[in-house]
């Protein structure tokens, strides 16, 4: 069959166009992950250095450079496998670890970050680039943000914002649980929510329309973190996070993860009637039973949902999570998680996830979904109101 181009042009597709143009004569670093890829598949640093770039360092956010790294595996500096250039490890042992220092930026003129993001404020490598641009904005150092597409899409936005005493490094800005925004707009908002002096330059993607989910580019999809193996995975992703915060398995160690929701003293049968009673729309539930390999319940068998996704322009997958998260505390045994979370241990992991902890307490107070919903409305008004105008103005509907 002949090759079908893709519809849309990546930061990076367009990169490869001008041949690196603007990076000639320059040291440049990049920030990226396995997904740091063009539409022929064909990775950024390979890229970089077959037009003869001068890369000085490699930076790896979550997960790593090279992306074989868990969720909160701490990740240690290292030499790429294959080219022997350096790379330093944003997220080691410490919260100070995820910041770039402005000493690693003093030799360098361009930093290139091509992070493909999934639509959802708890993924973390959009505060990674924000981090990156506060150090650029200290050593008058170039930040160029290749944009990608947001894989469920640029219309829909669901939840509140991240109240103040709820930031974390899966809130750090007060951001909607399902943004709606892609990764070069998110690098705009911070860079104006900062009131930020950094020297930020965004390679607007060609042909992405608002409406796009990720199978409407024709782009190939590398996974950019180990669980979020498909578009599919991303599309539920901004509620089946939510079950980080308890003991309740999302899925991890199992091939769907996040579609997989359940727990050994959850009865499948039971968690799906629960659930489908605070009406879901675009989304049907199938008891199953399912034993995770790593993570929590390793090795048990556990009862639970596979969600299935039936018409993604109207599913929404925090309010599903939130029937989920409602009908799985009426089993014995169900428990938020209580160790600590993406380097906190003073607040609960649910609470950072929400970026409040009025949903929890409403949910503890056994409140439904809609009356959970309503604490959400304020906030998001306000996420729709900061992005509005020139935030969103790259790209039409």
């Amino acid at each position: 069959m002949p090759h079908k181009k893709p519809l849309v042009k990546t930061g990076l597709d367009l990169l490869v166009e001008e041949n690196f143009a603007r990076l000639k004569s320059k040291r440049v670093a990049l920030l990226g992950h396995p997904a740091s890829i063009d539409s022929r598949v064909r990775h950024l640093l390979d890229l970089c250095l077959d037009a003869g770039i001068n890369i000085v360092r490699l930076f790896g956010a979550e997960h790593g450079f090279l992306g074989n790294a868990q969720d909160m595996e701490t990740v240690s500096a290292h030499k790429d496998p294959r080219t022997g250039i350096d790379v330093i490890s944003l997220y080691g042992k410490t919260e100070e670890s995820l910041r770039v220092k402005p000493e690693q930026l003093k030799d360098v003129d361009v930093l290139v970050c091509d992070l493909q993001d999934v639509g959802s404020r708890y993924y973390t490598f959009a505060y990674t680039i924000a981090f990156a641009m506060r150090a650029c904005a200290q050593t008058k150092t170039k930040c160029l943000v290749l944009d990608r597409p947001n894989p469920i899409g640029g219309v829909e936005v669901e939840g509140n914002d991240v109240l103040p005493a709820f930031s974390s490094f899966v809130g750090e800005y007060p951001v909607a649980s399902r943004h709606g925004m892609t990764m070069g707009e998110l690098a705009t908002l911070f860079h104006h929510i900062d009131h930020s002096t950094c020297d930020l330059e965004v390679v607007w993607m060609h042909g992405w329309k608002r409406h796009m989910l990720f199978g409407d580019t024709g782009l190939p999809w590398a996974y950019p973190s180990p669980n979020m193996p498909t578009p599919d995975t991303a599309l539920v992703y901004p509620g089946g996070c939510l079950f980080e915060g308890t003991n309740v398995s999302e899925g991890r160690g199992t091939t769907r993860p996040f579609e997989l929701i359940g727990a050994p003293f959850i009865d499948p049968d039971r968690f799906a009637a629960l659930t489908r009673s605070q009406e879901l729309e675009g989304v049907a539930l199938r008891p199953c039973w399912f034993t995770p390999k790593f993570q929590k319940h390793a090795g048990q068998l556990c009862g639970g949902v596979q969600i299935h996704v039936t018409r993604a322009d109207v599913f929404r997958p925090l309010h599903t999570a939130l029937a989920l998260l409602w009908a799985a505390r009426q089993f014995e045994g169900f428990d938020w998680r209580r160790e600590p979370y993406e380097f906190v241990s003073d607040r609960l992991a649910i609470d950072l996830l929400f970026g409040d902890d009025r949903p929890r307490l409403a949910l503890e107070a056994d409140q439904d979904v809609s009356q959970v919903e309503e604490l959400f409305v304020t906030g998001n008004k306000r996420f729709q109101e900061l992005c509005r105008g020139a935030i969103w103005a790259g790209y039409r509907a």
